[in-house]
């Protein structure tokens, strides 16, 4: 199966180096995907320009692909199945939520020159980084590209109902299935409620599973 892996917030392609062989080693063929602003030197990069890209790599994708968004980009991988809910096979969403129609995509922090960039181990403190070690957390930080405010600012658009019929897998890590299933009860994630097959998988494991945990996180979206 081909699996589009697209990372959160500040993150390229080699976000999921880890993951990769595994995949392969499964019979899997995973594309990570690099995205506008977030890796290819643009600062004037858009939602719209993310968005774009990731719908590329589904129509480029020889067969039905897995869509896999990572924290904000969970965001992206629901835009594919609403732009093409004929084409994608399956969507999973690693620690993270799609955004509801017409929210902003991720304005978290305060933006800089144009960029958002990254705030420090600080906001993430907790279950959300407490399995990093200083190599880990010290090669994330390196790595982090400042994310244009026209991605993060930009508005969420959603129009397909066919969307809540592609198959939903949500892993958590920082949190547990029981928290998401509470959350999505009480209303605080819309588009999962409406999601007719949502199924939920867990994770020993904090907010980047991709680093930490990377041969167990690519086991489970296979499994």
């Amino acid at each position: 199966m081909d699996i589009l892996l697209i990372a959160g917030l500040w993150l390229d392609g080699s976000a999921w180096d880890d993951v990769v062989p595994t995949l392969e080693a499964l019979g899997h063929r995973p594309v990570p995907l690099t995205l506008p602003g977030q890796g290819d030197g643009s600062a004037s990069a858009t939602l719209d320009d993310q968005v774009t890209a990731v719908l590329a790599a589904v129509d480029a994708a020889s067969e039905k692909p897995m869509v896999v968004g990572h924290s904000a980009a969970c965001t992206l991988a629901w835009l594919a199945a609403d732009a093409r809910p004929e084409k994608v096979a399956k969507v999973v969403l690693i620690g993270g939520f799609p955004a509801a129609d017409g929210d902003s995509y991720a304005d978290l922090f305060e933006p800089k020159d144009g960029v958002m960039p990254f705030p420090g181990w600080g906001p993430f403190e907790g279950p959300d980084s407490a399995d990093l070690d200083e190599e880990a957390r010290r090669s994330i930080a390196s790595a982090a590209i400042p994310v244009p405010t026209g991605v993060t600012k930009g508005l969420v658009h959603l129009a397909d109902e066919r969307r809540f019929d592609v198959p939903v897998v949500l892993v958590c890590p920082e949190f547990t299935p029981a928290q998401a299933q509470d959350w999505i009860g009480a209303g605080d994630v819309p588009e999962l409620a409406k999601a007719k097959h949502l199924d939920f998988v867990d994770i020993d494991s904090g907010h980047w599973p991709m680093v930490s945990k990377p041969a167990e996180l690519a086991r489970l979206l296979v499994s």
